[in-house]
């Protein structure tokens, strides 16, 4: 980046929600109390997972690495949007508006492969289970992390590779409440049409075709079950409930955003809270309500960590 662009444009602003106090006071309730709901319970499954020996498996591994990256999901937005919904002016730094968008492309990179991750897992469970453990290996489920990883970098750095060096003159106005390219990219003083088209390419193009190949990957999933047993289709259908439940909320607002970009701005508005504050709530909620065998071994693991917590305050 170089210093024309920051000596013309230093920071960005948000035009934020609504202007209604009504609105904003709902906005501030309905925001904080799911921020703080989404954080104690993503950090609870990953304290119970990673203290409980009893859960020291691949599906409770990948569902810890899923809460560490819905704890990323609710802390990249949120907190910066519940600190301005009151705010008369509310302002982010160039640096800050990049830092974000690094960050929610990391992060949506890396969910992104870990969903597959975890459709694998199913399917091996599920269509393999005498091989599950030899083929979910400590080391396969390794393998799953760093891919993750390595993918939302890079993802993330090809996304700011288009930003950073867009000149910026004047208009700094984000209809919006927090920072991505796509509306970065409309108040960049070039011509941004080949530039949209390789974001909507990069983003929308990989959104669709991941989310295109979890849904055929359980309705594989589903045929096999229902063709070698009848009496575990409503098991198996129980479980990938779940997953398809969550690959959904994912993957749709994701597709809206980066194949239509040009759409309604408050639609955008608001499937970005629900992609940045309630599906990092309902995750947790959704693997550890719809499935009944994760539901009662995550109550028991649980009431385990809350005992344990309480034994080391009393000593201490």
């Amino acid at each position: 980046m170089d210093g024309a662009n920051h000596s013309v444009v230093s920071e960005f602003v948000f035009l934020g929600l609504s202007n209604s106090w009504e609105i904003q006071l709902v906005l501030f309730v309905f925001s904080s109390m799911l921020y703080v709901a989404s954080m104690m319970g993503n950090s609870l499954i990953i304290l119970t997972v990673t203290s409980d020996p009893h859960l020291h498996s691949p599906v409770y591994f990948l569902l810890a690495n899923l809460s560490f990256i819905d704890l990323g999901v609710s802390s990249v937005t949120t907190p910066k949007m519940i600190y301005d919904i009151f705010r008369k002016r509310k302002v982010i730094s160039f640096g800050g508006c990049i830092a974000q968008i690094f960050f929610i492309h990391i992060i949506g990179g890396m969910e992104m492969v870990l969903l597959i991750a975890m459709a694998f897992d199913r399917y091996v469970a599920i269509c393999k289970p005498l091989h599950y453990l030899t083929i979910m290996s400590p080391r396969m489920c390794i393998f799953f992390s760093v891919s993750a990883w390595m993918i939302g970098l890079i993802h993330s750095v090809i996304q700011l590779a288009f930003a950073v060096n867009l000149p910026f003159c004047g208009p700094n106005v984000l209809d919006s409440f927090y920072c991505d390219l796509p509306q970065l990219i409309e108040l960049a003083c070039t011509d941004t049409y080949r530039l949209e088209f390789m974001v909507t390419a990069n983003s929308g193009f990989i959104s669709v075709g991941s989310f295109f190949i979890l849904i055929i990957s359980y309705v594989v999933i589903i045929l096999a079950v229902q063709k070698h047993s009848s009496a575990g289709f409503s098991k198996a259908l129980s479980t990938l409930s779940a997953h398809i439940t969550v690959v959904v909320l994912f993957f749709g607002p994701l597709i809206f955003f980066y194949m239509w970009p040009s759409s309604s701005t408050h639609l955008d508005k608001f499937l970005a809270i629900f992609d940045g504050v309630l599906t990092p709530f309902l995750n947790p909620v959704i693997y550890t309500f719809r499935n009944q065998d994760m539901n009662q071994e995550m109550k028991v693991a649980m009431r385990r960590v809350c005992r344990q917590l309480v034994n080391y305050r009393k000593i201490s």
